[in-house]
Protein backbone atom coordinates (compact mmCIF):
# COMPACT_ATOMS: atom_id res chain seq x y z
CA UNK A 1 0.00 0.00 0.00
CA UNK A 2 3.11 2.40 0.10
CA UNK A 3 4.73 4.43 1.89
CA UNK A 4 3.15 5.68 4.93
CA UNK A 5 3.23 9.88 6.46
CA UNK A 6 4.08 9.78 10.17
CA UNK A 7 0.94 10.81 11.66
CA UNK A 8 -0.85 10.67 15.06
CA UNK A 9 -3.90 9.05 13.85
CA UNK A 10 -4.03 5.60 11.56
CA UNK A 11 -6.71 5.59 8.96
CA UNK A 12 -8.74 2.21 7.80
CA UNK A 13 -10.70 2.10 5.01
CA UNK A 14 -13.06 -0.29 4.91
CA UNK A 15 -14.94 -1.52 1.19
CA UNK A 16 -18.18 -3.93 1.49
CA UNK A 17 -18.41 -5.58 -1.86
CA UNK A 18 -20.45 -8.29 -3.93
CA UNK A 19 -19.35 -9.46 -7.60
CA UNK A 20 -17.61 -5.83 -7.92
CA UNK A 21 -14.52 -7.23 -9.13
CA UNK A 22 -13.57 -4.70 -11.35
CA UNK A 23 -14.96 -1.77 -9.89
CA UNK A 24 -13.20 -2.65 -6.92
CA UNK A 25 -9.75 -2.85 -8.61
CA UNK A 26 -10.12 0.63 -9.86
CA UNK A 27 -11.41 1.64 -6.58
CA UNK A 28 -8.05 0.34 -5.14
CA UNK A 29 -5.66 1.43 -7.74
CA UNK A 30 -7.27 5.33 -6.17
CA UNK A 31 -6.39 4.05 -3.06
CA UNK A 32 -2.80 3.14 -3.47
CA UNK A 33 -2.07 7.22 -5.58
CA UNK A 34 -3.21 8.73 -2.26
CA UNK A 35 -1.07 11.48 -1.07
CA UNK A 36 -2.01 10.31 2.60
CA UNK A 37 -1.60 6.41 2.99
CA UNK A 38 -4.35 3.92 4.45
CA UNK A 39 -2.96 2.39 7.36
CA UNK A 40 -5.07 -0.28 6.80
CA UNK A 41 -7.40 -1.40 3.73
CA UNK A 42 -10.27 -4.09 4.49
CA UNK A 43 -12.63 -5.25 1.89
CA UNK A 44 -15.45 -7.21 3.14
CA UNK A 45 -16.51 -10.07 -0.06
CA UNK A 46 -19.60 -9.96 0.89
CA UNK A 47 -20.17 -13.48 -1.09
CA UNK A 48 -18.63 -12.46 -3.99
CA UNK A 49 -18.31 -15.53 -7.46
CA UNK A 50 -16.11 -13.31 -9.25
CA UNK A 51 -12.41 -12.52 -9.14
CA UNK A 52 -12.77 -10.40 -6.20
CA UNK A 53 -10.24 -12.43 -4.22
CA UNK A 54 -7.62 -11.98 -7.04
CA UNK A 55 -8.21 -8.17 -7.03
CA UNK A 56 -7.73 -7.79 -3.11
CA UNK A 57 -4.11 -10.36 -3.84
CA UNK A 58 -3.24 -8.13 -6.78
CA UNK A 59 -3.61 -4.54 -4.58
CA UNK A 60 -1.96 -6.45 -1.15
CA UNK A 61 -5.10 -5.76 0.81
CA UNK A 62 -6.50 -7.46 3.49
CA UNK A 63 -10.15 -9.25 2.50
CA UNK A 64 -12.39 -10.44 4.52
CA UNK A 65 -15.14 -13.60 3.56
CA UNK A 66 -18.57 -12.51 4.90
CA UNK A 67 -21.00 -14.57 2.91
CA UNK A 68 -24.49 -13.23 4.61
CA UNK A 69 -26.31 -11.01 2.53
CA UNK A 70 -26.26 -7.31 2.88
CA UNK A 71 -24.09 -4.54 2.77
CA UNK A 72 -25.04 -3.31 6.79
CA UNK A 73 -23.80 -6.66 8.07
CA UNK A 74 -20.74 -6.35 5.67
CA UNK A 75 -19.62 -2.60 6.59
CA UNK A 76 -20.09 -3.76 10.31
CA UNK A 77 -17.60 -7.03 10.14
CA UNK A 78 -14.93 -4.83 8.56
CA UNK A 79 -15.20 -1.70 10.96
CA UNK A 80 -14.87 -4.73 13.82
CA UNK A 81 -11.82 -5.81 12.17
CA UNK A 82 -9.85 -2.23 11.90
CA UNK A 83 -7.77 -1.80 14.24
CA UNK A 84 -7.13 2.08 13.45
CA UNK A 85 -8.33 5.32 15.10
CA UNK A 86 -10.04 6.36 12.13
CA UNK A 87 -12.27 4.26 10.35
CA UNK A 88 -13.19 5.10 6.39
CA UNK A 89 -15.90 3.45 4.16
CA UNK A 90 -16.21 3.42 0.47
CA UNK A 91 -18.05 1.20 -1.81
CA UNK A 92 -16.41 -0.75 -4.49
CA UNK A 93 -17.16 1.83 -7.21
CA UNK A 94 -16.17 4.78 -5.43
CA UNK A 95 -13.08 6.47 -7.00
CA UNK A 96 -11.48 8.49 -4.04
CA UNK A 97 -9.02 11.65 -5.22
CA UNK A 98 -5.94 11.93 -4.31
CA UNK A 99 -6.32 14.03 -0.91
CA UNK A 100 -9.32 12.34 -0.11
CA UNK A 101 -7.50 10.16 2.97
CA UNK A 102 -5.34 13.75 4.02
CA UNK A 103 -8.92 15.90 3.89
CA UNK A 104 -10.74 13.50 6.19
CA UNK A 105 -7.52 13.53 8.72
CA UNK A 106 -7.70 16.84 8.56
CA UNK A 107 -11.48 17.41 9.04
CA UNK A 108 -11.42 14.92 12.05
CA UNK A 109 -8.73 16.42 13.81
CA UNK A 110 -10.17 19.50 15.33
CA UNK A 111 -13.74 17.99 15.60
CA UNK A 112 -12.91 15.95 18.94
CA UNK A 113 -13.23 12.57 19.64
CA UNK A 114 -16.58 12.10 18.84
CA UNK A 115 -17.10 13.24 15.55
CA UNK A 116 -17.78 11.76 11.58
CA UNK A 117 -17.23 13.57 8.33
CA UNK A 118 -18.45 12.98 5.04
CA UNK A 119 -18.95 14.91 1.72
CA UNK A 120 -21.26 15.26 -1.32
CA UNK A 121 -21.46 12.99 -4.49
CA UNK A 122 -20.94 13.50 -7.59
CA UNK A 123 -22.01 10.35 -10.02
CA UNK A 124 -20.50 8.92 -13.36
CA UNK A 125 -21.08 6.64 -15.60
CA UNK A 126 -24.40 7.45 -16.69
CA UNK A 127 -26.25 10.11 -18.50
CA UNK A 128 -25.46 13.81 -17.52
CA UNK A 129 -28.92 14.86 -16.83
CA UNK A 130 -29.61 11.19 -14.95
CA UNK A 131 -26.04 12.22 -12.95
CA UNK A 132 -27.61 15.52 -12.13
CA UNK A 133 -30.83 14.61 -10.98
CA UNK A 134 -29.12 11.82 -8.79
CA UNK A 135 -26.45 14.45 -7.18
CA UNK A 136 -29.40 16.90 -6.72
CA UNK A 137 -32.37 14.70 -6.13
CA UNK A 138 -31.55 12.18 -4.76
CA UNK A 139 -28.63 12.63 -2.70
CA UNK A 140 -29.23 16.61 -2.37
CA UNK A 141 -32.90 15.18 -0.90
CA UNK A 142 -30.85 12.87 1.36
CA UNK A 143 -29.07 15.51 2.85
CA UNK A 144 -31.96 17.94 3.47
CA UNK A 145 -34.86 15.79 4.15
CA UNK A 146 -33.12 13.41 6.28
CA UNK A 147 -30.65 16.12 8.36
CA UNK A 148 -33.82 17.92 9.02
CA UNK A 149 -35.34 15.04 11.07
CA UNK A 150 -31.88 13.73 12.26
CA UNK A 151 -30.83 17.15 13.12
CA UNK A 152 -27.88 16.42 11.70
CA UNK A 153 -26.05 15.81 8.35
CA UNK A 154 -26.81 11.61 7.60
CA UNK A 155 -23.45 10.12 6.25
CA UNK A 156 -23.16 9.27 3.00
CA UNK A 157 -22.39 5.47 2.27
CA UNK A 158 -19.81 5.92 -0.73
CA UNK A 159 -17.84 8.93 1.27
CA UNK A 160 -17.71 9.00 5.26
CA UNK A 161 -15.28 8.29 8.45
CA UNK A 162 -15.43 8.19 11.89
CA UNK A 163 -13.33 8.31 14.80
CA UNK A 164 -12.99 4.92 16.45
CA UNK A 165 -14.83 5.92 19.68
CA UNK A 166 -18.23 6.50 17.57
CA UNK A 167 -17.47 2.66 16.73
CA UNK A 168 -17.13 1.71 20.03
CA UNK A 169 -20.72 3.30 21.07
CA UNK A 170 -22.42 2.46 18.19
CA UNK A 171 -20.85 -0.55 16.78
CA UNK A 172 -22.95 -3.24 18.77
CA UNK A 173 -25.94 -1.77 17.78
CA UNK A 174 -26.01 -1.91 13.98
CA UNK A 175 -28.55 -4.53 12.16
CA UNK A 176 -25.78 -7.45 10.95
CA UNK A 177 -28.31 -9.95 9.62
CA UNK A 178 -30.99 -7.94 7.84
CA UNK A 179 -30.11 -7.33 4.10
CA UNK A 180 -32.58 -4.82 3.51
CA UNK A 181 -30.62 -1.55 5.65
CA UNK A 182 -29.25 1.03 4.51
CA UNK A 183 -26.34 0.85 6.45
CA UNK A 184 -24.97 4.55 6.30
CA UNK A 185 -28.43 5.92 7.26
CA UNK A 186 -28.54 3.19 10.28
CA UNK A 187 -25.19 4.58 11.17
CA UNK A 188 -26.61 8.10 10.55
CA UNK A 189 -29.58 6.84 13.10
CA UNK A 190 -27.63 5.40 15.93
CA UNK A 191 -25.60 8.63 15.97
CA UNK A 192 -25.75 10.16 20.15
CA UNK A 193 -26.35 14.09 20.78
CA UNK A 194 -22.65 14.32 21.77
CA UNK A 195 -21.27 12.77 18.34
CA UNK A 196 -20.54 15.77 16.04
CA UNK A 197 -21.12 15.22 11.90
CA UNK A 198 -18.91 17.53 9.83
CA UNK A 199 -20.53 17.86 6.19
CA UNK A 200 -17.12 18.64 3.73
CA UNK A 201 -18.45 20.32 0.78
CA UNK A 202 -15.01 19.67 -0.91
CA UNK A 203 -14.88 15.96 0.43
CA UNK A 204 -16.57 15.01 -3.02
CA UNK A 205 -16.73 11.53 -4.36
CA UNK A 206 -17.23 10.10 -7.76
CA UNK A 207 -19.77 7.10 -7.39
CA UNK A 208 -21.13 4.78 -10.38
CA UNK A 209 -24.50 5.97 -11.69
CA UNK A 210 -25.92 2.74 -11.74
CA UNK A 211 -28.53 3.22 -9.24
CA UNK A 212 -30.55 5.36 -11.95
CA UNK A 213 -30.40 2.88 -14.40
CA UNK A 214 -33.37 1.53 -14.30
CA UNK A 215 -36.83 2.60 -12.14
CA UNK A 216 -36.59 -0.82 -10.76
CA UNK A 217 -33.14 -0.04 -9.35
CA UNK A 218 -34.07 3.00 -7.97
CA UNK A 219 -37.13 1.89 -6.09
CA UNK A 220 -35.63 -1.30 -4.63
CA UNK A 221 -33.40 1.62 -3.21
CA UNK A 222 -36.31 3.82 -1.85
CA UNK A 223 -37.71 0.41 -0.51
CA UNK A 224 -34.91 -0.37 1.73
CA UNK A 225 -34.88 3.18 3.00
CA UNK A 226 -38.47 2.73 4.02
CA UNK A 227 -37.30 -0.19 5.54
CA UNK A 228 -34.86 0.91 7.33
CA UNK A 229 -36.44 3.86 8.50
CA UNK A 230 -39.61 1.80 9.76
CA UNK A 231 -36.82 -0.64 11.57
CA UNK A 232 -34.86 1.98 13.55
CA UNK A 233 -38.31 4.14 14.52
CA UNK A 234 -39.30 0.99 15.97
CA UNK A 235 -36.38 1.70 18.87
CA UNK A 236 -36.64 5.21 18.96
CA UNK A 237 -39.17 7.68 17.72
CA UNK A 238 -37.69 10.27 15.31
CA UNK A 239 -38.94 13.22 16.91
CA UNK A 240 -38.16 11.86 20.37
CA UNK A 241 -34.80 11.68 18.81
CA UNK A 242 -34.43 14.74 17.00
CA UNK A 243 -35.75 16.55 20.35
CA UNK A 244 -32.83 14.85 22.63
CA UNK A 245 -30.47 16.65 19.79
CA UNK A 246 -31.78 20.35 19.70
CA UNK A 247 -31.92 19.60 23.96
CA UNK A 248 -27.97 18.52 24.42
CA UNK A 249 -26.69 20.99 21.92
CA UNK A 250 -28.63 23.78 23.23
CA UNK A 251 -27.45 22.69 26.92
CA UNK A 252 -23.32 23.37 25.92
CA UNK A 253 -24.18 26.69 24.27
Amino acid sequence: MGSKRQSSASIAVVIPSRNDAEMLAVCLSHLALQSRQADEIIVVDNGSTDNTAAVCATAGVRRIYWPPPGVAGASARGFDAASSSILARIDADSRPAPDWLVRIETDLAHAGPLALVTGPGDFYGGPKLVCWLGKTFYLGGYLHVVGYLLGHPPVFGSNYAMTAGVWERIGKSVTRDVPDVHDDLEVSYLLRPDMAVRYDPELRMPVSARPFETWGSLGRRLVMAWRTFGHLFASERPLQRRRSRIKWVRAQE
